[in-house]
């Protein structure tokens, strides 16, 4: 079985951190990104992986390489123009007829059974089977309806996060939340998928497309069985600077503080709940709070940064939003 991750996009909502990397290839806990994914298909017996870039492609190239140091043979699917979740599928289509194989956004950590999902697949004769979550906090993700069987019947809107659980659990058609449960809160996708080859005829050829918009409702309208895998697992997706944040926060061991290579702390400074990356410092009388520090970055005494993404402005090309100070450039998260 084979393993395809998705990797091209470009970042937009982790800017500036990805000014000069694309988002898979970001430090979490002082690692690539991407390198979790590679390692939790390769924890599943799975080692041909194809990945695919567009954005800042050399950041990936440079994390993984041919993926021997990890275990596994990577080969590189090259988007000159960027083809979507399910474009970038029909582009190394003849990689994937052979058997079954999975799909994963590279801007996860998750400890997923992937195993039990490949077998429900399997078992159930899937053309898909997507692992859902229930999105209790009603953040910004797609709901996804699933029937009494657990088959997916259609991708809807996103919840409204100013509504009670129970309305949103009671909205819409029957089988919205987690098997129709009565104020249950809404499913949505986890980016982890595993599919039959059967799915590329239903992925238009050599343009842009998006399985959730453009292949998997046709398949649904078609009878196949796209199959919801609910989860309770473990979960975090980096798509946003406060997520990432939040998920580096959860997850250190050892203390508040996320520290790369190189990085010098006054004794007299005052640094919490924070991720540095390499070669920062941050100097004497200092604050920082709940932030993320990037690549040499320097805090210079009794500065204050709180709930910011601070970047060196040498590295930007255009500033879309937050301020300059000196050389650096400070953006809210």
């Amino acid at each position: 079985m084979k393993g395809f991750i998705l990797a091209a996009g470009f970042g937009t909502r982790l800017w500036p951190l990805t000014e000069d990397r694309t988002k898979a290839a970001i430090p979490f806990l002082n690692r690539p990104l991407i390198n979790y994914s590679v390692e939790y298909l390769a924890s599943h017996g799975i080692r041909d992986i194809i990945v695919n870039l567009h954005h800042q492609p050399e950041s990936i190239r440079a994390a993984l390489g041919d993926g021997s140091k990890l275990g596994v043979q990577i080969q590189y699917s090259v988007e000159d123009e960027i083809l979507g979740t399910s474009g970038a599928l029909d582009r190394v289509r003849l990689s994937l007829l052979d058997d079954d194989f999975v799909v994963i956004n590279g801007k996860i950590v998750t400890n997923i059974d992937l195993g039990l999902v490949i077998e429900q697949h399997r078992k159930q004769n899937a053309i898909a089977t997507l692992v859902l979550k229930e999105n209790s906090a009603l953040e910004h993700f797609s709901i996804v309806e699933i029937d009494q069987r657990g088959w997916i019947t259609r991708f809807a809107g996103f919840p409204d996060a100013a509504l009670p659980q129970a309305a949103v659990g009671d909205a819409g058609s029957a089988g919205v939340g987690t098997l129709g449960r009565a104020g249950s809160p809404p499913l949505m996708f986890t980016g982890i998928q595993v599919l039959s080859p059967r799915i590329f005829e239903y992925i238009p050829r050599a343009c842009f497309s998006h399985s959730t918009i453009h292949v998997y409702p046709q398949a649904i309208a078609a009878g196949e069985s796209v199959l919801g895998h609910v989860s309770e697992a473990d979960w975090y997706e980096m798509s946003t600077l406060s997520r990432y944040l939040e998920a580096h926060l959860r997850l250190m061991r050892g203390g508040s503080v996320s520290t790369g290579a190189n990085c010098s702390i006054s004794p007299e400074a005052t640094v919490e709940h924070s991720v540095l990356w390499d070669r920062v410092a941050v100097e004497r009388g200092a604050r920082v709070h709940r932030s993320v520090l990037a690549d040499g970055v320097r805090i210079p005494a009794d500065t204050v940064i709180e709930s910011a993404v601070v970047v060196r402005r040498d590295i930007v090309r255009q500033i879309e939003r937050g301020e300059v100070a000196g050389e650096y450039l400070i953006v809210p998260v």
